[in-house]
């Protein structure tokens, strides 16, 4: 199911286009309902995931071991944009949670013998320029 997809597939196959969308909706249906058999079986077997905290730098089995004790989190579409390059789709969806707001998430999908899998994902929170400074002072502030 697509959520407000606006989809600039440059140099995407339809197909794999296609494929690669239903594997990031999937991505969110199953999170929302924490549903980590199907969640983690989207993600290669060598795949990372990148949180929004400066230490979440996860192989599989590690975010694994984060999430499946949760209830798990819901993020809608707002817009993505994919790109491909051979066996390799790289992507950038803007997404909506009630509790963050607007965040990003992009990364890498990777062609392989079982269908299309996440490579790298990284979920980060945009932050307007004008906000920058005084963000990056908490940031800061908080690290030491």
């Amino acid at each position: 199911m697509l959520f407000g997809v606006n989809t600039a597939a440059q140099a995407t196959s339809e197909h794999d286009q296609q494929q690669a969308a239903v594997l990031l909706d999937n991505l969110n249906i199953y999170s929302a309902n924490a549903d980590w058999d199907n969640y983690f079986d989207l993600y290669a077997d060598n795949g990372i995931f990148i949180g929004t905290d400066v230490t979440e730098h996860w192989n599989k089995a590690q975010f694994e071991k984060y999430a499946r004790p949760t209830n798990g989190w819901r993020y809608d579409l707002t817009s993505r944009t994919m790109a491909q390059h051979g066996d390799v789709i790289w992507f950038d969806e803007i997404l909506h949670s009630d509790a963050y707001g607007v965040s990003r998430g992009t990364g890498t999908l990777i062609k392989t013998a079982k269908g299309w899998k996440i490579g790298q994902y990284h979920l980060s929170f945009p932050i307007p320029n004008k906000l920058a400074k005084s963000i990056t002072q908490q940031i800061k502030a908080a690290a030491k």
